[in-house]
């Protein structure tokens, strides 16, 4: 994590709630609201979850650049926010969105497509 401090807004309620990790982040799952198609995998610190619960457009934390980040700033496929839930352990976020255009860094629309280890057979 940075040295300098981020801000933090989140509502002391939900904030109190969160189970984080040592570096203080929460994994953040988006998935598509009307198919429950998994899109991908970012992670929230409490100003990004605040961000995202007050703008309606998803923010992350990326861990390699160290900075905020909103879906769509930069690239055009924008992640509109439907819902935002917790699961039962605190520890994860889930984001349904409605996604523009791809949602991984590679173009493709999930982040889960080409990787694919175990496959139903037919």
């Amino acid at each position: 994590m940075s040295t300098s401090p981020r801000p933090d807004n989140l509502d002391p309620a939900i904030a109190a709630r969160l189970k984080r990790s040592a570096d203080g982040l929460v994994p953040a799952i988006a998935q598509q609201y009307d198919t429950g198609e998994v899109l991908m995998l970012g992670w929230m610190d409490d100003e990004a979850l605040h961000r995202t619960l007050t703008t309606g457009r998803c923010t992350y934390w990326s861990r390699s650049r160290q900075e905020y980040w909103v879906k769509g700033d930069t690239s055009g496929h924008f992640q509109h926010v439907k819902s935002v839930a917790l699961d039962c352990d605190a520890d994860t976020v889930l984001v349904k969105v409605d996604q523009v255009g791809a949602a991984c860094h590679t173009g493709a629309r999930t982040c889960f497509d080409d990787d694919v280890l175990l496959r139903a057979a037919d």
